[in-house]
């Protein structure tokens, strides 16, 4: 029998008025009934939060911590289960599944400590005329209650990435998982529930963005929204949320530079990981490939007999590497813009074809950058390589972009490396490596249509916390 899930609104479990069915991106078979909020179960979950800010606001730093130790201990006894949920209603491999459980797992850890770090700093107020004997210091609040919007792509890590550093600053969340994954969510609402997270200080409400989104978004009683998804909707968000703060994480079209001296056999497998895994539905996703033309033909050929040795199938076969898109339409959209890609000269080496809600590791050569593989987010297991006759020419098409996320070059030569580094309009530029890396503490966040703020929990934590001034005077 289909499991059907619950709201979870006041540290209660409620039954919604109206449920809509879960069906697996693979199989395309019900795997649950997921309740569809409607807007007064929205204003009660903000309710429940915003009654309980003071509570959270007011306990102690390490009973924050240990809250979110005693999440990291369940989810470290339950990884197995936590992964298979992930693969069932996201079609991840189980492999990048049980991945995506331990990073969560370090994510909700880094949490716990930065629960203790949370500090201001004194100021010295006579290095002013009038500022004599007086002196500053500044503290850290909480924001108050915060709307976290998470996405299907990383359904229980980029949710931790919200969760985190709230509770560890002491604010409480509402928080609209993506319609396709909102198991992984309601997974840890259960985990906190058990870890002794005061009721209301957890909300999970499940629905659309419309009805769910919008009131999130404009109830003058949540005082930030954390947000990652589309441009188009983070422009939104952004439009609505009035004097709220909003950090936004949005789309990308990642590209990595491969100078002429670089071992190629090297940074093969790295370059096939970063544009595959997960099916290409990664933020920070390798898209864009340019190569110098010294080293150019040997790089395709020596990337595409090593793309054809990937497995696709059953997300939860240990063995898949690339399974099913997150639904169908996306199938249709990927070949759709494959097909313009063709139409315009561009060639497909590899792939450009689907199985099932499969699509096939896809490599275009000679695309053009108008064309929407090249300037879009494609969120599907494509990859462009591209010839470039220099470094500057490289730099120059991967700043032609309404992106800037991440960016990385292979090079052997520091000057080479250090002009990147400073040129690429990026919010991270990795050298020696693809754009697709990522460890939960890093500053993560982009320029341009990838959005602004940063997470990372220290940085998230700045996000969601108040500065106050305190000035005593001695006189």
């Amino acid at each position: 029998m289909t499991e059907r899930k619950k709201l979870y609104i006041n540290g209660e479990w409620r039954e919604a008025k109206s449920y809509t069915e879960l069906k697996s991106p693979y199989s395309r078979e019900t795997i649950a009934e997921i309740p569809v909020a409607t807007e007064q179960e929205v204003d009660e979950a903000i309710a429940a939060a915003y009654a309980a800010r003071q509570t959270m606001a007011a306990m102690p730093a390490y009973e924050r911590a240990a809250i979110l130790e005693r999440v990291v201990e369940q989810l470290k006894a339950r990884q197995e289960e936590a992964a298979k949920l992930i693969a069932l209603e996201a079609a991840k491999p189980i492999t990048t599944a049980r991945g995506e459980v331990a990073r969560t797992i370090q994510t909700y850890k880094f949490a716990a400590e930065e629960a203790k770090r949370i500090h201001g700093e004194t100021l010295p107020l006579d290095a002013a005329p009038g500022g004599e004997n007086r002196i500053a210091l500044t503290v850290r609040e909480p924001i108050g209650v915060i709307g976290a919007i998470t996405p299907f792509n990383f359904p229980m890590n980029l949710v931790a990435h919200k969760l985190g550093p709230a509770i560890a600053s002491g604010n409480t969340v509402v928080l609209k998982p993506a319609s396709q994954t909102p198991l992984s969510a309601y997974f840890i609402a259960e985990l906190f529930e058990r870890a002794g997270l005061p009721k209301g200080a957890l909300n999970v409400v499940t629905g659309s963005g419309r009805t769910v989104g919008d009131k999130i978004v404009t109830d003058p009683r949540i005082s930030m929204i954390t947000f990652t998804g589309s441009p188009e909707v983070g422009i939104a968000i952004r439009n609505k949320a009035g004097l709220k703060r909003v950090t936004l994480e949005l789309g990308s079209n990642s590209a990595v530079i491969v100078d002429e001296q670089v071992d190629i056999d090297r940074i093969i497998p790295r370059c096939v990981f970063g544009a595959f895994t997960f099916q290409g539905q990664v933020c920070i996703s390798l898209q864009r490939i340019y190569v110098h033309e010294n080293r150019y033909d040997e790089f395709v050929e020596k990337f595409v007999t090593a793309a054809k040795q990937l497995k696709t199938g059953d997300p939860l076969d240990p063995n898949t590497d690339v399974s099913a898109l997150i639904t169908p339409n996306d199938v249709d959209r990927a070949l759709s813009w494959i097909e313009e890609a063709k139409q315009g000269g561009a060639n497909v080496v590899l792939g450009g074809e689907r199985d099932g809600n499969i699509l096939l590791p896809t490599v275009i050569v000679d695309a053009e950058p108008t064309m929407k593989v090249s300037c879009q987010e494609v969120f599907a297991p494509i990859v462009l390589i591209n010839r470039v006759r220099s470094i500057e020419e490289a730099i120059a098409l991967v700043n032609d972009s309404r992106y800037g996320l991440q960016a990385g070059i292979y090079t052997d030569n520091v000057h080479t490396a250090w002009k990147a580094a400073k040129q690429l309009h990026v919010g991270g530029v990795l050298i020696n490596d693809i754009p697709t890396f990522r460890v939960d503490h890093m500053p993560y966040g982009g320029v341009k249509e990838s959005g602004f703020g940063r997470e990372g929990i220290r940085y998230a934590v700045e996000e969601m916390t108040e500065l106050k001034l305190i000035i005593f005077n001695e006189n």
